[in-house]
């Protein structure tokens, strides 16, 4: 079945692909466009995936036992682009 470390890889994927596109997609159709309903079909799923991805790393850390700064840098990943990608690179691939 689906680990924890499994499932939160999966929800950082998704969430970085929402970001990337909420980013460079939905936003500029909604100002250069004029047309928002990208945003508004994008925002609510990433909104979610955000808050999982948050939820699921404080477990995952606390379970692993992440130092502060680890768990620092992975959670501030999550609002750069690509920031979820990385991580996924340097830390989970190393933990499975």
């Amino acid at each position: 079945m689906f680990s924890l470390l499994n499932v939160f890889r999966i929800v950082a994927f998704l969430e970085g692909v929402s970001y990337i596109l909420l980013l460079f997609i939905a936003t500029p159709i909604k100002y250069f466009g004029e047309d928002p309903q990208y945003v508004k079909l994008l925002g609510m799923p990433h909104g979610l995936l955000f808050i999982a991805y948050i939820i699921l790393a404080i477990i995952l850390g606390s379970k692993l036992k992440w130092k502060t700064k680890t768990l620092m840098f992975i959670l501030f990943a999550s609002i750069i682009p690509f920031g979820t990608f990385y991580v996924d690179k340097a830390y989970l691939k190393q933990v499975s």
